[in-house]
């Protein structure tokens, strides 16, 4: 299967969704997205960047090196940050970054009206099928 199917999967199984992308942290790229609408190029051109902001940004980095560092935990690569959950004025938009391979995330953006369980439950279990185009 490929990417462009994984994710046109993703959108027709989770309840309510609009849209779901695939990104790589380490490169700033969007690998592939399936969207039920057009929009503005300029907003998929600054996804893949407002992503790796929200998982891996500066702060986000200071933060996870001072907890490494207050348990006594060498900077193994690993994240803290997992899923990140945001609620705009009409939308739900579910990051969730890859098991196998950190540095890519899987997104979801869901109606507002979505039931919130059923919605990452259902973005959890595409997760999978999702990593295997790693």
């Amino acid at each position: 299967m490929s990417l462009d199917k994984a994710l046109a999967d993703v959108v027709s199984e989770v309840p309510d969704c609009l849209a779901s992308g695939f990104v790589d942290l380490s490169t700033g790229m969007l690998l592939g997205i399936k969207t039920v609408d057009s929009h503005p190029s300029e907003v998929m051109d600054i996804l893949a960047a407002a992503t790796a902001d929200m998982f891996q940004g500066q702060n986000v980095k200071m933060i996870e090196d001072m907890f490494k560092k207050a348990r006594g935990t060498e900077d193994d690569g690993h994240h803290y940050f997992q899923e990140i959950i945001v609620n705009s004025d009409n939308l739900l938009h579910i990051f969730i970054r890859c098991k196998t391979n950190e540095e890519f995330v899987l997104c979801v953006v869901c109606r507002k009206s979505v039931n919130l369980g059923m919605a990452l439950t259902k973005t959890r279990r595409a997760l999978p099928t999702i990593e295997s185009h790693i």
